[in-house]
């Protein structure tokens, strides 16, 4: 009756236990979310789904460990159909393997369930200096979080799977010898593969070009049309498609990220007045600048740069204006045809030759 007593005490003691891990999780958890929520009201409402799932997660993890000790405890003492002559070693198995079993599966469920929650908080973050909503940033930094989330996944589950089986009295050695030797196989087989896919996450995390951009990739100039997690696909300007593993990008400059310059070079006879010269250039940047259809695509005014170069007769004179991406080329054609009829009805003669 004594032992009747104390197992049922026991049983008690292990549910209030668990009610009180549970009620401790639920604070540290929501306590850690108060201190890291900020954006949008969106990313609160998914910071909280992640939440909730963590807390039951945990509530899993502790009525199950309290479930299954009490299944121990009360086979201790009543038989269980065949298993009467000798409850006590069915009681020890599961006080033993039993336990850590469901401890090794709901503690990785909850170690993924606290990696989920940090990825989403790092796409957040990536995203908390964008004052306006960014389709593109967005999509890629879903994708930077589904590669996180299926690394920690598989990772976390293979080493589950690893103790599970220990638990189970399976020899993990050979499974370990034939991953590893698989491994190496491939890491020398896929080396390029692998060395373009992190290099791929690094463009995508960095957010060093966009589609559409005008860039420079290993001295080949075009439009960015896609970019991939192995590849960045470019078509240039004669609608040739190039396609660049990312591993193999040694040089990459971004020629439309914030503003673009429209540089224009003139060649002008030397008997010109440069001071003539430049402020009927600086005429023709005043009124592109006022016009309503151009206006709007600059940022600034003209800078007139100087005499670029003298050579063979003629002297280059060097303009420039900071426009708004991927209009440098329309500002620039506009900004010669106004240079170049200001220059005729005023009398500057270019060079000729």
């Amino acid at each position: 009756m004594l032992l009747q007593y104390a197992t049922i005490g026991a049983i008690v003691l292990a549910f209030v236990l668990a009610a009180f891990a549970v009620h401790l999780a639920h604070g540290a958890v929501h306590r850690a979310l108060d201190r890291m929520e900020d954006g949008s009201a969106g990313n609160r409402a998914a910071l909280r789904e992640r939440a909730k799932k963590l807390v039951r997660t945990v509530m899993l993890l502790a009525y199950g460990v309290a479930a299954l000790a009490s299944i121990s405890l009360a086979l201790s003492w009543l038989g269980v159909g065949g298993l009467q002559s000798d409850p006590r070693l069915l009681g020890r198995w599961f006080i033993t393997h039993g336990v850590k079993a469901l401890l090794i599966v709901v503690g990785a469920t909850f170690v993924m369930r606290v990696a989920n929650l940090a990825i989403e908080r790092l796409q957040h973050r990536l995203g908390a200096g964008r004052s306006q909503p960014d389709l593109e940033w967005q999509r890629r930094a879903s994708t930077l979080r589904g590669i996180l989330t299926n690394l920690v996944t598989v990772a976390v589950g293979f080493v589950a799977l690893l103790m599970l089986l220990r638990e189970l009295s399976i020899d993990v050695l050979p499974i370990l010898t034939t991953a590893g030797v698989a491994g190496l196989a491939v890491g020398f087989g896929a080396q390029n593969l692998v060395r373009d896919v992190i290099s791929g996450f690094f463009v995508i995390l960095e957010d060093q070009v966009r589609i559409g951009d005008l860039a420079r990739i290993n001295t080949v100039t075009g439009i960015i049309e896609e970019i991939n997690l192995r590849t960045i696909v470019m078509r240039d300007a004669d609608a040739a498609v190039h396609v660049f593993p990312n591993g193999t990008i040694t040089a990459l400059a971004n020629l439309s990220k914030g503003y673009s310059n429209a540089v224009v070079d003139v060649r002008i006879a030397y008997t010109e007045n440069l001071d003539r010269v430049f402020g009927s250039i600086r005429e023709v940047g005043a009124s592109l600048e006022q016009d309503p259809k151009w206006g709007s695509l600059v940022v600034g005014p003209i800078e007139v740069l100087g005499v670029e170069s003298i050579d063979d007769g003629f002297a280059t004179v060097r303009m420039k204006f900071k426009t708004l991406p991927l209009n440098q080329s329309r500002i620039a054609n506009e900004l010669r045809r106004r240079v170049m009829t200001t220059f005729a009805g005023r009398g500057i003669r270019p060079y000729a030759g």
